[in-house]
């Protein structure tokens, strides 16, 4: 929980990783390039004293997870959401193992979303299954632009993808999160599109389609979308950092969301450990829209308190205490004539 000025927010991390990227699980030189991409990213958009050292960033371990979320952080609930990456990475990239039995340690702080590659066809499918019922799945992370043999990418409305979604829709597997935002070396740009977004969301209404990194630099694309399919959501993650070097850029991206979505449709993403949560969750709370830009309407408490915990936490049945709940709005009373 984060406190400011009296109000208290309840924090959920809706987007958090455990990676090893150590040169002895490097497959290839792919793999150093993924991790020197991410750390400029790190690097780049973080304040200097949250810079780590690279050595550091290239695997962080549980332990330190652990304090910087909940300890350091401010965060009340994480959600993994896993990368694969196994054209480049001996073991992967997210750590599947590892990130489980943390959560499994730690229930009531985290949960752990699966991934799949529909290129795997039935196999995959049968081992999306045994996944399911392993790790009691809510949700799963989509990456369409990794590699697999000579592809280096798919599409959601793919007929084995498709396939996926419907077993997933089947099995209870209802948020989607899908990266979809700035392009990763050696990754391609034009994978992480998203247009295919639209199709599915439109096919499977039960599902939840959360976009990661809101379609960056993709974002007047997503906005339309979203607008016109309600179980469309956007992920902060990659964004909310420029909040820190390109401000009324950050600010245009929330404007455009907020004008395009709604408040409800928004979810706080750190990107750990792209970037660490205590800095951003205190940044945004202060965080308002230049006064200047008037074709936005300033963000309230309201609104920052449903970006920063409230919506992932009712996507994902989190118990909210009470006392940082929003007062229901109750309803209009209809005047009779």
């Amino acid at each position: 929980m984060y406190t400011k000025d009296g109000e208290n927010y309840f924090i959920v991390d809706a987007h958090i990783a455990l990676w090893d990227a150590r040169p002895e699980n490097q497959r290839n030189i792919h793999g150093k390039q993924f991790i020197d991409c991410f750390y400029d990213y790190h690097r780049n958009l973080s304040p200097e004293s949250e810079v780590w050292p690279y050595e550091d960033y290239l695997y962080q371990g549980g332990q330190r997870l652990m304090k910087d979320l909940f300890e350091d952080g401010y965060v009340d609930h994480a959600i993994f959401q896993p990368a694969h990456l196994g054209a480049f990475y001996h073991n992967g990239f997210g750590q599947t193992e590892e990130a489980f039995a943390l959560t499994r340690a730690n229930p009531d702080k985290l949960t752990y979303n699966h991934c799949w590659d529909p290129r795997y066809e039935q196999a995959g499918l049968d081992q999306l299954r045994r996944d399911a019922e392993r790790f009691g799945l809510k949700g799963c992370k989509l990456y369409t632009a990794e590699w697999h043999g000579d592809s280096r990418g798919y599409k959601l409305d793919d007929y084995w993808s498709r396939k996926y979604l419907e077993t997933a829709q089947e099995l209870g597997i209802r948020n989607i999160h899908v990266h979809k935002g700035p392009t990763i070396r050696p990754l391609d740009r034009d994978a992480f599109d998203v247009a295919d977004v639209d199709k599915v969301a439109t096919d499977f209404t039960e599902l939840n389609f959360v976009v990661e990194h809101c379609g960056l630099p993709r974002l007047e694309d997503f906005c339309w979308i979203a607008t016109q399919e309600p179980n469309v959501h956007a992920g902060l993650a990659v964004a909310i950092p420029f909040m820190h070097t390109r401000p009324r850029y950050f600010a245009q991206i929330i404007g455009e969301l907020l004008y395009w979505l709604d408040e409800d449709r928004i979810q706080f993403s750190s990107d750990y450990a792209l970037w660490t949560p205590r800095w951003l969750i205190e940044t945004f709370v202060d965080f308002q829209i230049p006064e200047d830009m008037t074709e936005y309407a300033p963000l309230t408490t309201a609104q920052k308190k449903k970006i920063l915990g409230l919506n992932a936490a009712a996507m994902y049945d989190i118990p909210v205490p009470a006392e940082l709940q929003l007062p229901r709005e109750e309803p209009q009373a209809v005047a009779v004539a």
